[in-house]
């Protein structure tokens, strides 16, 4: 399959490691992956703040840079949330069906990773390999708009050596929330407080999750107090492998300390 890499904002600029290793897994898995460097923001920060006529350049920009490509993945289900059920709303509200029609079609084809794995690959084990003690965090978008339900966990539960232990009240959110952290900044750090004492409870290693912002948020309040505890995106761990660990490759090397310590 020839599947393109919508990187994501916050994957492009500050966690390239998760584009890479998102690449990395489905190379390893026999897919072709293209990168199309016209791409850009999916738009969603514009929409989600009322600034959807800024968006709507971003939109057709996405449409037109995946017109020839099986599916799109993006690391992100924020980001795929967007495309899915944001672009072609925001198009048609705007008086332009043609876009709208891009905008659907290419949505169709766009896959937050757990799901293009599970759902479009068929795949629950991917061959990783992760000796640590991990909890996953069902991010929000991921949990209530894509609904990926189990997929991340699935996958999770046939990674070799690692050991995953539940996280309490998993599917609180993590007070990141976009724009929420900054216009809401008291709630924001008391929801992150509330999620990182049940992470620390579960005595992970590593908390994972499938968006680099809530990961960004969670590592940035554990690495104020040096705990230790790392975060990794779920592509990092999927696409580690034995070969990795016994030749001392680190490609999962996460947040240790957040982007805020």
């Amino acid at each position: 399959m020839r599947i393109g890499l919508e990187a994501t904002c916050l994957v492009d600029g500050m966690f390239p490691q998760v584009g890479r290793a998102t690449v990395r897994l489905l190379e390893r898995l026999g897919h072709e992956v293209v990168f199309p460097l016209e791409q850009s923001c999916c738009g969603q920060m514009h929409i989600n703040t009322g600034y959807g006529r800024f968006a709507l350049p971003l939109v057709r920009r996405y449409a037109d840079a995946f017109a020839d490509v099986d599916a799109v993945v993006v690391p992100s289900g924020s980001c795929a949330g967007s495309v899915r059920h944001q672009h072609a709303a925001l198009a048609r509200a705007a008086g332009d069906e043609g876009l709208a029609r891009a905008a659907k079609e290419v949505a169709a084809r766009t896959y937050e990773l757990s799901e293009l794995l599970v759902d479009v690959l068929g795949l629950a084990d991917v061959g990783a390999y992760y000796p640590h003690r991990v909890t996953y965090h069902p991010t929000c978008h991921s949990l209530r708009v894509l609904r990926v339900g189990e997929k991340p966990l699935r996958l999770l539960r046939n990674v070799e050596a690692l050991d995953l232990v539940e996280l309490p009240e998993a599917e609180s959110c993590c007070g990141f929330g976009g724009t929420f952290a900054l216009k809401n900044p008291d709630v924001s750090a008391a929801m992150l407080a509330d999620k990182m004492r049940h992470v620390l409870s579960t005595r992970a290693d590593v908390c994972t999750a499938g968006d680099s912002s809530c990961l960004m948020h969670i590592g940035g309040g554990l690495g104020r107090l040096s705990t230790g505890v790392r975060t990794v995106h779920l592509a990092e761990i999927l696409a580690s492998t034995k070969d990795d660990a016994e030749s001392g490759a680190t490609h999962a090397t996460g947040t240790a300390q957040g982007v805020a310590s």
